[in-house]
C-alpha cells in the first residue's frame, strides 16, 4: 500500500498532467463550416476564435443577414468540435476517467 507521501505525489502528478493539458487545449485547432463553405470559423479546442473566412460572394449589401447568421452557425460549429477535442485530450490525461459535469482542474 502506498504511503501518504507516495500518494500526495501522485494527486501531484496527476494534477500537473491536467493543467498541462488544459495548456494543450489551446494548440488544437478546429474548423467550424457553414453555407456550404462559404463561411469558416477556425477555434482552438479552448473556444478562442482564431480567424473567420468569408466568402467574397458573400459580401453583398443584400446578403448582411444570411451572412451574420452563417457567422453564428459557422462558430457555434466551431464551439461544438472544440468541446469534443477538450474531451478527447482531456480523457487521453484522464485515461477515461469520467470526470462530474462542471468539475474544473485544477482544484
Amino acid at each position: 500500500m502506498p504511503s501518504m507521501d507516495e500518494l500526495l505525489k501522485m494527486a501531484q502528478d496527476a494534477q500537473a498532467k491536467l493543467m498541462q493539458a488544459q495548456e494543450n487545449l489551446d494548440k488544437i485547432e478546429v474548423e467550424g463550416v457553414s453555407g456550404g463553405g462559404m463561411v469558416k470559423v477556425r477555434a482552438s479546442a479552448k473556444g478562442r476564435i482564431i480567424a473567420v473566412d468569408i466568402d467574397a460572394g458573400l459580401l453583398q449589401p443584400s446578403e448582411k443577414q444570411m451572412v451574420e447568421d452563417l457567422i453564428a452557425a459557422a462558430i457555434n460549429d466551431a464551439r461544438a468540435k472544440a468541446d469534443v477535442a477538450a474531451q478527447q485530450s482531456m480523457q487521453e490525461v484522464t485515461g477515461g476517467l469520467q470526470l462530474p459535469p462542471g468539475f474544473k482542474m485544477p482544484f
